[in-house]
Parts: structure tokens; sequence; C-alpha cells
């Protein structure tokens, strides 16, 4: 069964809600597996989402004070890996419309996702 959730109005409690229905949820400090997934509060496994807004930074961390790693598009792929607030650590799952490598790990806003399915 897939679900599709339209990330719009979700709250991070809505978006922690949702990942456990469809999803095992376990909290900090299994995040410290995937390095910089450590300043994430929730873990997620392999929740698969899509970008829904282009020129959309993809960051080193959970904050605009954080390097950009580059811009990630409208329709590019990734897999939601944990969050942190309105931010999720994600991996890409094919290579970004702006040349990114797949399987890259970064931050983005969770409103820049259009859609999680899982």
């Amino acid at each position: 069964m897939i679900r599709r959730l339209a990330l719009r109005s979700i709250t991070p409690a809505a978006l922690a809600l949702a990942a456990a229905a469809a999803l095992t949820v376990t909290t900090a400090p299994a995040a410290h597996a995937v390095g910089e997934s450590s300043k994430c509060t929730i873990n997620f496994r392999n929740f698969p989402g899509t970008v829904g807004k282009s020129g959309w930074n993809y960051r080193t961390g959970p904050s605009t004070h954080y390097t950009s790693r580059g811009l990630l598009y409208r329709g590019d792929k990734l897999t939601v890996l944990c969050s942190r607030n309105t931010w999720v650590y994600t991996r890409l799952s094919r290579r970004s419309a702006s040349g990114l490598p797949k399987g890259m790990r970064g931050w983005v806003r969770q409103d820049g996702l259009q859609e999680l399915a899982g």
C-alpha cells in the first residue's frame, strides 16, 4: 500500500505521526550511525520523498546557517533518513537535476518536499 502525504501544511509532529503509522520510528541517539544525522531527533528507515520546489538548498546541517551543497529541483527523489524540527536529513535516490550525485546526503526543509510515500 502506498501512502502519499502533501507536506504543505504538515507540522513536524504530524510528520512524525504519519511516519509512525507507516514505518518503524526510533528516537536518537541511534542516528549517530549515519554521521551528520547525529543532529536528528526522529529516525526513519528508507522513507521515499520528492522535492516539490525548485532551487531548494541542500544543506550540510538543519538550519540556514549551514553551507549549501547545491540546489534541488522539483521532482528530485530523496530517501528521508531522519528529522529535526522542520528539517529532514536525506539521501539522494538518484542524480539530482542540478547534478548532485546519487547517494549524497544532506538536509532540506520539510516544506521543500512535495510528498512522502511509505
